[in-house]
């Protein structure tokens, strides 16, 4: 049986929402962390062609863990959240099944937008105990840093650099249906 959604416009539930990120350190290892803070809205249209998300991260939410790196991160060097206080994505296609499909849209970080496409999976939909609709999706993608402007790095003494510049984005959303 095929997985359909309740047309409408549906609203990120931050409290069951993860966004991460993992990037390579030093060429050896991996650094992990997460964005706190944003806001998405999932319309569901008569098809999925016809369905579409918006969403907005807030910068300043970045949390490695690390306060040093957090705030390395947040200043000029990376994201600048003075000057560019959110990122973007809105999605202009979706192909595939509802279980699993492509969202290709765009993503904006700083003043930079380039076109990315999400590989999603749904984890199903469900009325919760307090008589909620909701529903989950899985997506990932990976992003160059430096096509968005995100340049900075450091030459490590055995060669290489301290950050790579692959970005491998992760989001575990939960949306919500609102009551009529």
């Amino acid at each position: 049986m095929a997985f359909e959604l309740t047309p409408g416009t549906w609203n990120l539930d931050t409290s069951h929402t993860e966004i991460g990120f993992v990037v390579r350190h030093a060429g050896i290892s991996k650094v992990r962390g997460q964005f706190t803070e944003a806001d998405a809205t999932l319309v569901v249209g008569e098809s999925l062609a016809t369905s579409s998300v918006e969403a907005t991260v807030k910068t300043a939410s970045f949390d490695s863990n690390d306060d040093n790196r957090d705030g390395h991160v947040k200043s000029a060097d990376f994201f600048d959240v003075e000057q560019f206080p959110h990122m973007t994505f809105k999605a202009n296609q979706v192909q595939g099944s509802p279980e699993e499909f492509k969202l290709g849209g765009e993503l904006t970080i700083k003043d930079t937008t380039k076109p990315v496409t999400f590989d999603v999976e749904s984890g199903g939909m469900a009325v919760d105990p307090f008589g909620s609709t909701r529903a989950g999706f899985s997506a990932t993608t990976q992003i160059s840093r430096k096509e968005f402007g995100i340049t900075w790095n450091a030459a490590l003494e055995a060669g290489g650099v301290l950050v790579g510049d692959k970005v491998t984005i992760t989001v575990d959303a939960a949306f919500v249906l609102p009551a009529n």
